[in-house]
C-alpha cells in the first residue's frame, strides 16, 4: 500500500465525519438538514473506501470500483430526490475535506509524490463525479417516464369515468323527465276543469295547483339545464353554422323575455341599428345564450330597464351588450358567477332560478368563440359584453 492509501485509510473516518458536518452546515444542500445520519452518509465511504484502493493504480479499468461505488450513490441520491447542484455540492465538500484532512501529512511528501498524490485524488474524485451523476440522470429520467405513464393511466380511467358518470346521469336526468312531465300533464289537466265559480276549496286546490306546476317547471327547468352543461362537459355540444341577419336572433330573444319584463314593469330597449347585417354563427346556440343574459337580468332587476345593444367592430368582431338596472354584483362574486349552482345574491334568490344560466351562457359563449366581459356596481345594475367573430369557424 502506497503513502497515499495508507493516509487515506487511517484517516477514512476522519474524512467521513468533517465531510458529514459540512454537508449538513451548507446552505446550498438544504436536503440534507432533515436527512437522518444513515441517509445522510448512504454510500460515501464506499467512495472513499473505493479511493483508497485505486489511489496507487493508474490504469482506467482499475477505477470499476470507483464507479460502481459512484453509480450506487448516484442512483440512491436519486431516490431521495436530490437535486443535481446537491450532489455536486457533496463531491465538492468530498474532495475539500479530503484534502484538508490529508494535508499535513501530504506536506511530508517529496514534490513529486505530492504532485501525483494531487492528481489521482482529483482523478478518481472526477471520475466519481462523472459516473455518479450518469446514474442519477438515469434514475430521474426513469422515474419520471414512470410517473408519467402513471399520469396517462389515471387521465385514462378518469376520462372512463366521467364518460360513466355522464352516461348514468343522462339516463338518470331522462328516467325524472317521464314522471315530471306527467306531474305536469295532470296539474295542467285538473286546472282545465276547476269551475269558473270557486268557492274557497276549489280557491285552494287552484293554487295548490299552480304550486305544483310552478315547481315541477322549476324542475323540468333544472333538468334540461343540467343536461346541456353533461353535454358540455362530455364535448358533445356541435354547432350548426349558417349565414344570418343577427337581428332576428336579437328580436326573437328580446319577444320570449318581453312577457317576463312586462310583469315586472320592465322597459326592454333593443339598440341594434349598427348591428352586423350578416354573421355567421349557430343562430339557436345564439339565441339560447342571448335569452339566459336577458333572463337573469330580468330575474335581478326590480325597476328600470334592461337594454340589449349591438354593433359591428373594426376588427371583423361583432360586440352584444346585455345592459341592466339591476342590483349589481359585488366584486368578490364576480370571479365564480359563471361556476354552476353560483348565486352572487344569495341572501336574495329569486323564484325560478336554476343556478345553471349563466354558467349555459357563458359556455355558449366560448363554444360560439366569443368572449365575456363583465362590469357592475352593487346597487346600479350590470353589463355583460360578449365579443364574438363575424365569421365562427369549425374546429
Amino acid at each position: 500500500m502506497s503513502n497515499l492509501s495508507k493516509l487515506l485509510a487511517n484517516k477514512t473516518d476522519l474524512i467521513f465525519e468533517s465531510w458529514k458536518e459540512k454537508v449538513r452546515a451548507s446552505r446550498y444542500i438544504e436536503i440534507s438538514k432533515d436527512l437522518p445520519e444513515t441517509a445522510l452518509g448512504n454510500s460515501v465511504p464506499k467512495v472513499i473506501e473505493a479511493l483508497i484502493s485505486v489511489a496507487d493504480k493508474t490504469e482506467e479499468e482499475d477505477l470499476e470500483t470507483v464507479v460502481k461505488a459512484s453509480l450506487e450513490h448516484g442512483s440512491q441520491r436519486a431516490a431521495l430526490g436530490f437535486e443535481a447542484n446537491e450532489i455536486a455540492g457533496e463531491y465538492r465538500l468530498l474532495r475539500l475535506t479530503i484534502f484538508s484532512t490529508l494535508e499535513p501529512d501530504l506536506l511530508q511528501l517529496s514534490p513529486h509524490e505530492l504532485n501525483c498524490s494531487f492528481r489521482r485524488i482529483d482523478a478518481v474524485v472526477d471520475e466519481a463525479i462523472s459516473q455518479c451523476f450518469d446514474k442519477f440522470v438515469e434514475d430521474k429520467i426513469q422515474r419520471q417516464e414512470k410517473i408519467r405513464q402513471q399520469l396517462v393511466t389515471n387521465n385514462q380511467e378518469l376520462k372512463r369515468l366521467l364518460g360513466y358518470s355522464q352516461d348514468s346521469f343522462s339516463q338518470l336526468a331522462h328516467e325524472i323527465k317521464t314522471p315530471l312531465n306527467s306531474i305536469m300533464g295532470y296539474a295542467q289537466l285538473l286546472q282545465r276543469q276547476q269551475t269558473p265559480q270557486k268557492d274557497e276549496g276549489e280557491a285552494r286546490n287552484i293554487n295548490n295547483l299552480e304550486r305544483v306546476l310552478r315547481s315541477s317547471r322549476q324542475l323540468l327547468q333544472l333538468v334540461n339545464d343540467s343536461l346541456e352543461i353533461s353535454r358540455f362537459d362530455a364535448g358533445n355540444s356541435k354547432l350548426q353554422l349558417v349565414s344570418i341577419d343577427v337581428r332576428s336572433v336579437i328580436n326573437s330573444a328580446m319577444e320570449t323575455i318581453e312577457p317576463l319584463a312586462e310583469d315586472k314593469g320592465l322597459q326592454l330597449e333593443n339598440n341594434c341599428d349598427r348591428a352586423p347585417t350578416q354573421v355567421t354563427t349557430d343562430p339557436s346556440r345564439l339565441q339560447q345564450a342571448l335569452t339566459n343574459f336577458l333572463s337573469n337580468a330580468v330575474r335581478y332587476t326590480d325597476e328600470g330597464s334592461i337594454s340589449v345593444n349591438c354593433e359591428a367592430l373594426s376588427d371583423e368582431k361583432w360586440s352584444l351588450i346585455i345592459a341592466d338596472t339591476g342590483i349589481g354584483i359585488s366584486p368578490e362574486d364576480r370571479d365564480y358567477i359563471f361556476a354552476p349552482f353560483s348565486r352572487a345574491h344569495s341572501s336574495q334568490e329569486r323564484e325560478g332560478s336554476t343556478g345553471l344560466g349563466l354558467t349555459i351562457a357563458s359556455r355558449l359563449v366560448k363554444l360560439l368563440q366569443g368572449e365575456i366581459e363583465l362590469e357592475s356596481q352593487e346597487g346600479e345594475g350590470s353589463k355583460f359584453t360578449l365579443t364574438f367573430p363575424q365569421k365562427v369557424r369549425m374546429e
